[in-house]
């Protein structure tokens, strides 16, 4: 083990693969206690594969038709939509897409077994978005996501006004997904907008801005995990790097956490480097998603310790939620980040 203080503290970017919130909050209660913050509900069920579950949400929209999906895509066992003829792009309006309807059903479990002290006092509940931009891009053809997201952004917006109305926010997180950026970001998927880098900021402002300032708010910046592979490997942080600063830079209420993949194979100080250039806000708390089940200890032990010679406090994550792990792998795999870091 190194020398170095245990990183402090864990996070949980979001899906679980167990029977239902009760069980993922028990288990991650039980094993991780103070190191937890916050706790999310495992996104069980039909949620399990982050945004798969919204294609009913297209397919039942009269304004949208199926068609083939793309054989060359990185996951191409995405079904897409396209606008039915005649159809316009300005008239669609989304019915509720689900996400506040699981959270409230799942908020008062939280509230129950935090009230029978299974549950921290100080813990959050926990609530993943994924960014507008991702479902559209996912589930449409490129020529419509640009006239589609609005309509889509609109209706996540009221999905986000709808918890913070109902679940009282000193117990409530949002953290914000991010993963389709970086694959513009990265140039393996066609920009949507004409400054890619300033249009990505500035929508991940924008959704930050729609939290209520009393609510936590977090960031989960992803490459990717269809498959457990990335859309690509990212060199190194730089550009996690880049759109956290400008999240920081953009918000002007209060910004709680980030969260940042580390590959597996990246125990090299050079991947962690351009995180000396990080500007966070002092409260923020950065993770940094470099637990990776199967080299176990002594692999996240090595990516820790190359992480402390560049940055001194954080604490961590995996790369991504781990919906598409095996569920009897959980318990050991949280039990591994109880063991590299500290209470908080």
């Amino acid at each position: 083990m190194s020398e170095q203080p245990q990183p402090c503290g864990v996070h949980l970017n979001g899906s679980i693969p167990l029977a239902n919130a009760e069980e993922v909050f028990r288990m991650a209660s039980s094993i991780l206690g103070q190191r937890l913050r916050r706790i999310p509900d495992g996104e069980t069920g039909i949620r399990l594969n982050w945004i798969g579950w919204q294609r009913a949400v297209f397919a039942r929209h009269p304004a949208f038709e199926l068609i083939p999906p793309d054989p060359k895509a990185y996951n191409a066992l995405l079904p897409h939509f396209k606008l039915r003829p005649g159809g316009s792009s300005g008239k669609v309006v989304f019915d509720p897409l689900g996400y506040a309807e699981a959270a409230l059903a799942s908020y008062a479990v939280f509230s129950r077994l935090k009230q029978d002290n299974v549950i921290a006092t100080s813990c959050r509940f926990q609530i993943s978005l994924p960014t507008p931009l991702a479902p559209v891009r996912a589930f449409l053809v490129e020529e419509e996501q640009a006239s589609v997201q609005p309509a889509y952004e609109t209706a996540m917006f009221a999905e986000l006004d709808t918890i913070t109305s109902a679940i009282p926010h000193e117990e409530l997180a949002i953290q914000w997904d991010v993963a389709i950026e970086f694959a513009l970001l990265e140039g393996v998927a066609q920009a949507l907008y004409e400054q890619t880098k300033t249009g990505v900021i500035e929508q991940l402002v924008r959704l930050g801005k729609h939290v209520p300032v009393d609510v936590e708010l977090g960031y989960h910046l992803c490459y990717g995990d269809a498959g457990h592979k990335h859309f690509v490997e990212p060199k190194d942080t730089a550009k996690l790097v880049e759109v956290a600063n400008g999240i920081s830079a953009g918000l002007t209420c209060s910004l709680n956490w980030i969260s940042l993949p580390v590959p597996r194979e990246r125990s090299d100080e050079a991947y962690f480097a351009p995180l000396l250039n990080l500007h966070l806000h002092p409260e923020t708390e950065l993770y940094l998603g470099l637990v990776h089940f199967t080299d176990g200890i002594e692999g996240t032990q090595k990516r820790i310790e190359a992480a402390q010679r560049v940055v001194a406090q954080f604490g961590v994550a995996t790369e991504c939620g781990c919906g598409r792990r095996p569920s009897e792998t959980i318990s050991e795999l949280l039990r591994l980040h109880r063991e590299v870091a500290a209470p908080r």
